[in-house]
């Protein structure tokens, strides 16, 4: 075996047998990094059929089909590819190497965690193939209809479940890495930021993530036994479903983004060439967002008839949310002023979700005051919002992230010019496609609908057009990475001139990562043995 080589068969297994049976959280982090952009490429090409159908309204799908389709493409897009994300992929490789470990706190139950995400993967596309077929009720399953569709909801929802119980798995081994195995001499406010974002995730995962599942098992008791506690025939209440389902779902918007902030959070200052200003205020800032982030759900339900004072209440949490990420963003920008910036392609994806990130930001605190929120609600411009903040911030960020660790990732280095034409291409095309929604929802066009008026013709031309230059950035991002795997040059151990753990091993790392535990002496200093 090779210095720095971690592909190598472990015990008795082999072959592919090897990854699946492995502990090692580099391997399980490649294999979920290879199931990720799998599903996320699912998605988008369910994402181009419907907005393809979009600039025929009612010719090339019909209602149900069209349901279907845009279901199919938020259920993968949202529990098979973002919520996952970056803490089972780039989480698992990095964590322990940045804090000096050896592994994960519980390396067979990280293995767990990637089986029962397999579990319900399969589980999921059961239910896409079989019986009446893809759900037809969005992503959300909202009650009373995912009690009454003959599409096979059930089967879905428990894939779903699965999903969350590998969720939680990885949120407990994160945690308990971060408190039990940090090097000696790394002190809580000398861990990298990526670390301090999955720790702060972690507890969301273990906290929130039970209330989805136990909303989930409703749906089935539901389905299966007729125990209906969303539908008002039965003397049920779907106010009470979109609660418990927003109760969790909202924090998992913070399951997808702060991981994402993390790697911002690494890429920016490597870029700039600064350490990264007020670095225990944009720590903090990853608990004040998590903490904050379980109490404002109720924003999501200004018009289902709650009260004044509530409304009022939650607008006013929606707004508090936004603080700490706003001196993420301010430090973020501080960062680069008087940096030696070194406008590289991580780098450049990380600009991207500066940029996108504000104007999903910007967007939710629209949508967070109550009189607006009553005006777009239920609109296009909640599509363009949630897009701005999802794909705009963790889709870029991630982005960001599988460039700027590629190299120490998989040992070779891909060619820099076809990342960055790449990279200008999906920003062009992220905003052809969606800002022409915000104008479309704020006139009134309604999301989910398979047909609309001639009004709003121009604006969903202008939005598939950008559908396709999109489509074109992100062929061009990742055939040069995939050319890269197999004819990259090979990757030194520190080509972008990084300061924390993993960039002072061999690429790819080495299986135990480090010969000796590595001592930390000061914040940014390179370990010794």
């Amino acid at each position: 075996m090779r210095e720095g080589s971690f592909y190598q068969n472990e015990g008795k297994w082999k072959g592919i047998l090897a990854w699946l049976m492995s502990t090692d959280h580099k391997r399980i982090g490649i294999m979920y990094l290879g199931a990720l952009l799998l599903f996320f490429w699912v998605g988008v090409i369910l994402g181009l059929l419907v907005r393809l159908s979009l600039i025929a309204p009612g010719k090339l799908m019909d209602a149900h089909t069209y349901n279907q389709v845009f279901s199919t493409h938020g259920i993968v897009m949202i529990f098979l590819f973002i919520i996952p994300g970056a803490p089972v992929a780039f989480g698992n490789f990095f964590l322990p190497i940045m804090l000096g470990a050896r592994d994960v706190a519980f390396p067979k139950i990280n293995r767990l965690s990637w089986w029962l995400y397999l579990t319900g993967v399969a589980v999921i596309l059961v239910a896409l193939f079989s019986g009446g077929g893809p759900p037809d009720t969005g992503w959300t399953f909202y009650a009373p209809y995912s009690l009454q569709t003959e599409t096979n909801v059930a089967v879905a929802v428990f894939g779903v479940f699965l999903l969350g119980f590998s969720s939680i798995l990885t949120g407990l081994n994160f945690v308990v890495t971060i408190h039990r195995l940090r090097a000696p001499g790394m002190s809580w406010f000398r861990m990298p930021i990526f670390a301090w974002t999955l720790y702060a995730t972690g507890w969301v995962q273990m906290l929130a993530t039970p209330v989805l599942a136990l909303t989930l098992i409703l749906i089935i008791f539901g389905r299966v036994f007729g125990i209906d506690f969303f539908d008002p025939a039965y003397g049920g209440d779907p106010i009470m479903y979109e609660h418990l389902f927003w109760t969790y779902s909202h924090p998992a918007v913070y399951i997808m983004v702060l991981p994402a902030m993390g790697i911002i959070s690494e890429v920016v200052p490597v870029f700039a060439k600064r350490w990264l200003f007020g670095y225990k205020a944009v720590a903090l800032s990853s608990l004040a967002i998590a903490g904050v982030g379980y109490l404002v759900w109720g924003h999501h339900m200004f018009t289902s008839g709650m009260s004044d004072t509530a409304r009022i209440v939650f607008s006013l949490l929606t707004f508090l949310v936004a603080v700490p990420s706003g001196i993420k963003m301010f430090n973020w920008i501080s960062t680069l002023y008087r940096g030696s910036i070194d406008l590289k392609s991580p780098f450049l994806f990380a600009l991207g979700f500066l940029f996108l990130f504000s104007i999903g930001g910007l967007t939710g605190l629209i949508i967070g005051s109550i009189t607006p929120n009553l005006h777009v609600h239920g609109t296009y411009f909640i599509v363009a919002h949630f897009h701005y903040v999802m794909f705009g911030g963790a889709g870029f960020a991630l982005l960001a992230g599988l460039h700027y660790w590629f190299p120490k990732m998989f040992g070779k280095m891909y060619r820099e010019k076809p990342a960055v034409v790449g990279c200008a291409v999906l920003f062009i095309g992220f905003n052809l496609l969606y800002f022409p929604m915000f104008l479309l929802g704020y006139n009134g066009m309604p999301r989910r609908y398979f047909d609309y008026p001639e009004r709003y013709f121009d604006g969903n031309l202008l939005s598939t057009i950008g559908s396709w230059v999109l489509f074109l950035g992100l062929t061009i991002i990742f055939a040069n990475l995939i050319l890269a795997l197999f004819r990259g040059e090979r990757a030194p151990a520190n080509p972008w001139g990084g300061k924390s753990f993993e960039w002072q091993v061999p690429s790819p790392p080495p299986v135990e990562n480090f010969r000796e535990t590595p001592v930390y002496k000061e914040h940014g200093s390179r370990w010794e043995e």
